[in-house]
């Protein structure tokens, strides 16, 4: 193994603090998980990962699919998180959505010859036993990246439900009903259909700001019907228990549909700045409306992933203060598998970084030991990387 960096030793201490169960067994029993949960996130938006382009012909889609599933098998993962919906399409056969550009390179167009990317990766991971965790961002309903607008797309189909961004960007109005039940019955659509092992969602509710030049979001109508209707929430407590509501709803669906599969988010790493002390900079609470604390503290998910993506040392947003500081707000007892970063950074001090922050983890969390890698390319392509996470 490589030399350790100093600052982990001091790190140590920190790791093995107690924490302390409290509440009823039943209110906190921990969904089960045979084995340390070793993931990586394969994103299809933008083909960052997966396939290497659109309109890629099948059977390289298929050799690229199974090149990855290999990888992940011979280096000792035991899960994939396949993004399935990235801008309200599918990497699936569905009568919801449209085929997606990322796939094919044109909306709503079937993959020529025929098959079922989705059906295909879940029989090869199981095949490699690897864990399928589909992953669909429930609110992006057209993606810069993502090619013309189709008529096929919900930009055309349910143009009440969507509004656009100044940044490219088409994006669902998360308060409207329809919008809940749209998503919700794509992701049950899915959780019939397939023999999948997960459903995930990432960091994106409402969107990051910049998508909009700066802007808020423009559901003015939306929330003055609310108004109208007798609604007093102000207007950032009314978006938030709109996706509240979605998420709570969504939990219980998937429970009463089929029990054995996880429901899993990835928020963005810090709730709030100021949680813990000295923890700054960004505020999802207040700019994604997503009160991911609340989604936790209710157990309302049966994995948490929140995506600390920073060193060890950097105090301001330090790896092992927050995971404390989620373990700590993990009161339902749920899996806490946080996303970590690779980089593409092939240095002693990187390996060391990512290998330390698993230690970390593994300390502070002997019962649900685990992290997802953001993401397979970055892993896959940084051999010394995979070669030292193969030791680990």
């Amino acid at each position: 193994m490589q030399k350790k960096i100093l600052p982990f030793f001091t790190v140590l201490l920190f790791c093995f603090v107690s924490y302390a169960q409290t509440s009823s067994p039943l209110a906190n029993s921990q969904p089960k998980a045979e084995r340390e949960f070793r993931a990586a996130w394969v994103a299809t938006v933008a083909n960052i990962n997966w396939p290497s382009k659109p309109g890629l012909p099948v059977d390289s889609q298929q050799k690229e699919a199974i090149a990855l599933l290999d990888f992940l098998k011979e280096h000792n993962f035991n899960a994939v998180i396949f993004q399935v919906r990235p801008q309200a399409d599918a990497l699936y056969k569905s009568e919801l959505e449209p085929w997606s550009y990322f796939l094919t390179g044109v909306q709503g167009k079937a993959p020529e010859p025929f098959y079922d990317p989705l059906q295909f990766w879940v029989e090869a991971a199981h095949d490699r036993g690897l864990e399928l965790h589909v992953w669909l961002n429930p609110y992006r309903a057209h993606h810069p990246s993502g090619g013309p607008i189709s008529d096929q797309s919900v930009v055309k189909t349910k143009p009440s439900t969507v509004v656009q961004l100044k940044g490219g960007y088409w994006w669902f109005d998360p308060s409207l009903k329809e919008t809940k039940e749209h998503a919700t019955a794509v992701v049950m659509d899915i959780v019939k259909r397939y023999d999948i092992d997960g459903v995930h969602f990432d960091d994106y509710f409402y969107p990051y700001r910049e998508y909009n030049k700066g802007e808020d979001f423009p559901d003015s109508a939306s929330y003055a019907a609310y108004q109208a209707k007798g609604g007093k929430l102000s207007r950032g407590d009314w978006r938030r228990d709109a996706v509240n509501k979605f998420v709570a709803n969504l939990y219980n669906k998937i429970k009463k549909e089929k029990r054995g599969v996880k429901f899993g988010i990835s928020p963005f790493g810090i709730w709030r700045p100021g949680y813990p002390e000295g923890i700054c900079c960004f505020d999802q609470y207040d700019v994604l409306y997503a009160d991911a604390k609340l989604w936790l503290n209710k157990g309302w998910v049966d994995y948490f992933s929140p995506q600390l993506y920073w060193p060890i040392t950097r105090m301001n947003t330090s790896y092992p203060l927050l995971l404390g500081w989620w373990r700590d707000e993990n009161t339902k007892n749920r899996h806490l598998w946080p996303g970590i970063s690779v980089g593409n950074d092939t240095s002693a001090k990187n390996i060391n970084e990512i290998l330390s922050q698993i230690m970390i983890d593994r300390g502070m969390l002997p019962k649900s030991k685990g992290v997802i890698h953001w993401s397979i390319g970055q892993v896959y392509k940084n051999s010394p990387v995979a070669k030292a996470l193969l030791s680990s």
